[in-house]
């Protein structure tokens, strides 16, 4: 539905409310529309999120506000009024697709590697096109472990990677218990993969029983219970 904008009267009353409020300076139509889209997205805007602003026809370069302004988040078309100047308001079409910066491998990466930043380049991709599993953030990237294929240039799936494992199925580990001033340790081999602080069953070489604690840094294991 085509949206009805305010009256010439209402663009002539806000165009006079500004200029009685101070100086005005034009700026970029793209830019002026660029805020408007943002604020048209509120708390759901993504913090690095950008605008890319393709205008429909020629348009003044610049322009002191935009007074009324209409957008469809779902295909980024926009109508807007561009308040010139010397006072003229002229229609504005276009598209405002917004655009977010996202981590992607250089090249393929596979399961078994840990991460670093030298792995991946920031590209801008259509906000669209960014599943809701997507890691956008390289720090949430930088020393994880790959489960799955990663492919050169495209998102990361947060369910392709893991914290590095530090005890595979099979190693050979060191169970450790401790109460108050006793503690015992005991040798082990471990029955499925963990890493730091997550809970690992391991066999219990001496008891052959099967226990279950924490993997530690140093590929031991300690028993809390």
């Amino acid at each position: 539905m085509i949206p009805k904008f305010a009256s010439a009267t209402a663009v002539f009353a806000t165009l006079v409310t500004a200029l009685l409020a101070g100086p005005a300076s034009a700026e970029s139509v793209r830019v002026l529309i660029a805020e408007k889209a943002e604020q048209s997205w509120g708390l759901e805007m993504p913090p690095s999120g950008h605008f890319e602003i393709t205008l429909q026809d020629s348009a003044p370069g610049d322009a002191e506000m935009i007074s009324d302004f209409w957008m469809d988040r779902s295909t980024g078309q926009f109508l807007a009024n561009a308040v010139e100047a010397s006072g003229d308001v002229r229609r504005l079409a276009g598209l405002a697709l917004l655009n977010l910066p996202v981590p992607v491998p250089t090249q393929q990466i596979l399961p078994g590697a840990i991460l670093s930043g030298d792995d991946f380049q920031m590209v801008d991709l259509p906000y669209g096109q960014v599943g809701a599993y997507a890691v956008t953030q390289l720090d949430h990237l930088e020393g994880m472990q790959v489960r799955r294929v990663l492919a050169r240039g495209r998102p990361v799936m947060s369910q392709s990677i893991t914290e590095p494992v530090i005890i595979s199925r099979g190693d050979p580990v060191s169970i450790e218990y401790s109460k108050g001033a006793m503690s015992l340790t005991a040798p082990g081999k471990a029955i499925s993969d963990a890493h730091a602080d997550q809970s690992v069953r391991v066999v219990n070489l001496v008891s052959n029983k099967i226990v279950e604690g924490i993997a530690k840094p140093d590929g031991k294991v300690e028993i809390q219970k």
